[in-house]
């Protein structure tokens, strides 16, 4: 019998990619010839955002900037625990100028904001679950960016290494299924990390390769609901049997640059939420 799941209202922030396209290449992904259709990406965009309304979820918007293509990339901005925001360093000059724009989003939403010192690519390199942050390193966010997240939140921080520059990020390479386990791609992380995984999560759903390159494991959970890339046909099988609901999506457009569902949301994690999802788990109400 599978076990039953129970969603949890989340709070999105997004950004439209009214100016996204590929101008530069700072991922292997970047390299393709194929220019981008901004009128599909558009479409794309606006189809995940009803997703997560229709699925129960907030959603806000921050007002995309000319000459920022990535800046749709919402996840990387910075990591919210606890109505705190923990802002991004980018390492490509091409993306630096972001950190300002969505500061400014987050001090007028009434965020406490820290910013990073070293490297850190927000919630592209940083999971919570389980009472801990996952912290990814090897490609862009550093180690010293991992201390900083741990003394801002005060909340465990682990380490773990990236290998293969095709998951740059560790949100390529790993998901939170719920509040207590993962699905990720072993062959992403160095040997060390992988056991590190197996440790904490001996229960984790396991993808393959075929399914993490095409940004399967860039996904969005709210403990029922797994927003996930459709051509993810062997994780979405995989997450099913565990007794979640997988809700596929179309964000092609968005690999040209090396993004997927979670590059395009962050998650505006509040204090109250928290504290009222400890108290009662509450579902959302949602499709069947």
């Amino acid at each position: 019998m599978r076990e039953r799941r129970t969603a949890r209202k989340r709070r999105f922030l997004v950004c439209p990619p009214e100016y996204f396209e590929v101008r530069y290449a700072i991922n292997p992904w970047m390299t393709s010839e194929e220019p981008v259709d901004t009128a599909l990406a558009l479409r794309q965009w606006e189809s995940l955002v009803s997703v997560y309304r229709d699925l129960g979820h907030d959603v806000e918007t921050v007002t995309p900037v000319a000459g920022l293509p990535d800046m749709v990339f919402a996840a990387n901005s910075a990591l919210v625990l606890d109505g705190r925001a923990f802002g991004a360093r980018f390492l490509a000059p091409e993306r630096q100028p972001e950190s300002g724009h969505y500061r400014a989003w987050f001090e007028s939403a009434g965020f406490e904001v820290g910013g990073a010192v070293h490297i850190c690519e927000g919630e592209g390199d940083f999971t919570p679950v389980g009472g801990l942050l996952l912290a990814g390193t090897g490609f862009r966010t550093l180690p010293q960016a991992h201390q900083e997240a741990q003394e801002f939140f005060g909340v465990p921080t682990v380490s773990l290494r990236l290998v293969d520059p095709l998951f740059y990020h560790l949100d390529t390479a790993l998901f939170a299924l719920d509040d207590d386990n993962v699905a990720y791609y072993p062959g992403a992380f160095s040997p060390g990390s992988r056991r590190v995984l197996e440790t904490l999560f001996p229960d984790a759903v396991i993808a393959t390769a075929q399914d993490a390159k095409c940004f399967g494991l860039n996904s969005v959970s709210d403990g029922h609901h797994v927003v996930i890339a459709q051509d993810a046909a062997g994780l979405i099988a995989a997450v099913a049997d565990r007794g979640y609901r997988p809700v596929p999506v179309d964000l092609s457009e968005f690999r040209k640059a090396g993004g997927g569902v979670k590059c395009c949301t962050q998650e505006l994690r509040t204090r109250e939420a928290r504290t009222r999802e400890g108290l009662e788990n509450r579902a959302v109400t949602a499709p069947a």
